[in-house]
């Protein structure tokens, strides 16, 4: 069975710092393109990063000079590396692997707190 795991989250403050990874089991990692979304109490679910199987990278305008996606083929692994964390950031944050628009997988989500 396919399984997405992330954990990372936590209670940072306002400036700091979290990383996230995300363990994926039952899929080969490098074949999917793999995806960060967050959603915030009240809003949409929203797409964060992505990097595509070659590594090609994408942020929401939000993200965009703070955080970064990476990938660890060999572990089966992506990780989201968030800087100058605003209280705007808190949101539950998902873990996505796509092969297509209708194969992908999610993981339950870790929940990612910046207050002071």
């Amino acid at each position: 069975q396919v399984q997405l795991v992330e954990s990372g989250g936590g209670l940072v403050q306002p400036g700091g710092s979290l990383r996230l990874s995300c363990a994926a089991s039952g899929l080969l990692l490098s074949i999917y393109t793999m995806e960060w979304y967050r959603q915030a109490a009240g809003k949409q679910r929203e797409l964060v990063a992505g990097i595509s199987r070659s590594g090609t990278t994408n942020y929401a305008n939000t993200a965009k000079g703070r955080f970064t996606i990476s990938r660890d083929n060999a572990k089966n692994m992506v990780y989201l590396q968030m800087n100058s964390l605003k209280g705007e950031d808190t949101a539950v944050y998902y873990c996505r692997a796509r092969l297509t628009t209708t194969t992908d997988y999610w993981g339950q989500g870790t929940q990612v707190t910046v207050s002071s």
